[in-house]
């Protein structure tokens, strides 16, 4: 289980496909992550002012504090 106490931040992406890609990374490695999305509010009145609107939810991926090396090993091995 993750928590506050255990986890680390591996990245922030604005991006749904990134975020997808590096679950299924993860995932196939077994290597437990936690998701925390934010919307942006400025993001979101924005969106009329043609902004696109797919930048509008902030994603962090964590994962433990043990697991981060091989975390950021297999997102470098797989760029």
């Amino acid at each position: 289980m993750i928590t506050i106490l255990n986890r680390k931040e591996l990245m922030i992406t604005y991006s749904l496909e990134l975020q997808a890609k590096i679950r299924n990374l993860l995932s196939a490695h077994n290597i437990d992550y936690s998701i925390s999305t934010t919307g942006n509010l400025w993001r979101n009145s924005a969106q009329g002012l043609g902004f696109n609107p797919a930048t509008r939810t902030e994603y962090k991926i964590y994962v433990k504090r043990k697991d981060y090396e091989k975390a950021v090993f297999l997102l470098n091995k797989n760029r």
